[in-house]
C-alpha cells in the first residue's frame, strides 16, 4: 500500500514538473503599418521605418514570436480622411485580410490642418470643431479594418503635442492633445481587441532630445520610445487578446 501510495504521488509530482515546463511554440506574427509620417519613419536616420524596427526587435524578444514581419503603409502627411480612403484599396485590403494586428499612427496632420486653415484667427473653438469630425473619422477606419478582418488585433497610436515646437504657443495646446487622444482613445474602447496607446507624455516640453531637426518629427531615440511605450502597453495578454489567442504567454518569465 505505502508503494502504490509513492507511485502516485510520484506521478502526480511528475505531471505537476511537466506541465510548468512546456514552452511555447514561437509564432510569426504578421502586422500591417498604416498611418502618417511616424509609421514611414521622417527623422529616422536609418529609413528602415520609425518606430517599427525598434519594435520588431521587442516583439522578437519574447520567447512567443518567432518573426514579427511588419508591412509598412506610412505615409507623410496622412490624415484620417485619407487614410480611411487607403484602408479600402484593393493592396491594402489583402494585406490586413492576411494581418494578426494592425497598428495606426493618425492624427497629428488632422491637427496640422485646423492650424493652417485657422492661421491668423485661431482658437480653441477650431479645433474642438475639427475633433467631432475626427472622431467619426477615426470609428471609421477601426470599423473599415475590422469589416476586413473580424479576428485582427488593432493598435492605435495616439498623437503627441507639436505646438510648443513649431506652430504656436497656447496655454490650451496641451488640453486640446489631451482631448483628442480622449476622443481617440473612446473610439479605440467601441471595438474588440483595439489598444490605444497614450504617447503625449513622451514628447512633453523638455524633451527636445527626443526631435528630429526640423524640430517636428521624432528622430531615432523618438522613434525608440514610442516602440517601448506601443510594446509595454500590449505585452502579456493584452497581446494574446490582440492575436486572438494565437500568442499564448504560458511562461511568468516572459519578457
Amino acid at each position: 500500500m505505502m508503494a502504490g501510495l509513492f507511485l502516485v504521488a510520484s506521478m502526480a509530482g511528475c505531471g505537476s514538473t511537466v506541465e510548468e515546463t512546456i514552452a511555447p511554440v514561437p509564432q510569426n506574427v504578421k502586422i500591417v503599418s498604416v498611418g502618417d509620417s511616424l509609421t514611414e519613419g521622417v527623422g529616422d536616420s536609418t529609413g528602415s521605418g520609425g518606430y517599427v524596427p525598434y519594435l520588431e526587435t521587442k516583439l522578437e524578444s519574447l520567447h512567443e514570436i518567432k518573426d514579427a514581419v511588419f508591412t509598412n503603409y506610412g505615409k507623410k502627411g496622412n490624415r484620417t480622411d485619407q487614410l480611411l480612403k487607403q484602408v479600402q484599396t484593393d493592396e491594402m485590403k489583402a494585406d490586413i485580410k492576411a494581418a494578426d494586428i494592425v497598428m495606426i499612427t493618425i492624427g497629428g496632420n488632422d491637427v496640422v490642418k485646423v492650424v493652417k486653415e485657422n492661421w491668423s484667427h485661431l482658437t480653441i473653438d477650431n479645433f474642438e470643431e475639427e475633433e467631432t469630425g475626427y472622431g467619426k473619422r477615426i470609428r471609421a477606419i477601426l470599423a473599415e479594418i475590422r469589416k476586413q478582418n473580424e479576428d485582427v488585433g488593432i493598435v492605435l497610436v495616439g498623437i503627441y503635442n507639436p505646438f510648443g515646437k513649431i506652430f504656436v504657443e497656447t496655454e490650451d495646446d496641451e488640453e486640446i492633445i489631451r482631448s483628442w487622444n480622449e476622443t481617440g482613445k473612446l473610439a479605440a474602447a467601441r471595438f474588440d481587441r483595439t489598444t490605444f496607446v497614450s504617447i503625449e507624455n513622451i514628447f512633453s516640453k523638455g524633451s527636445a532630445e527626443l526631435f528630429f531637426e526640423d524640430q517636428f518629427h521624432p528622430n531615432d531615440l523618438g522613434y525608440k520610445q514610442i516602440a517601448d511605450r506601443i510594446f509595454d502597453t500590449i505585452k502579456g495578454e493584452e497581446l494574446e487578446q490582440l492575436t486572438n489567442q494565437k500568442m499564448v504567454f504560458t511562461n511568468e518569465g516572459s519578457h
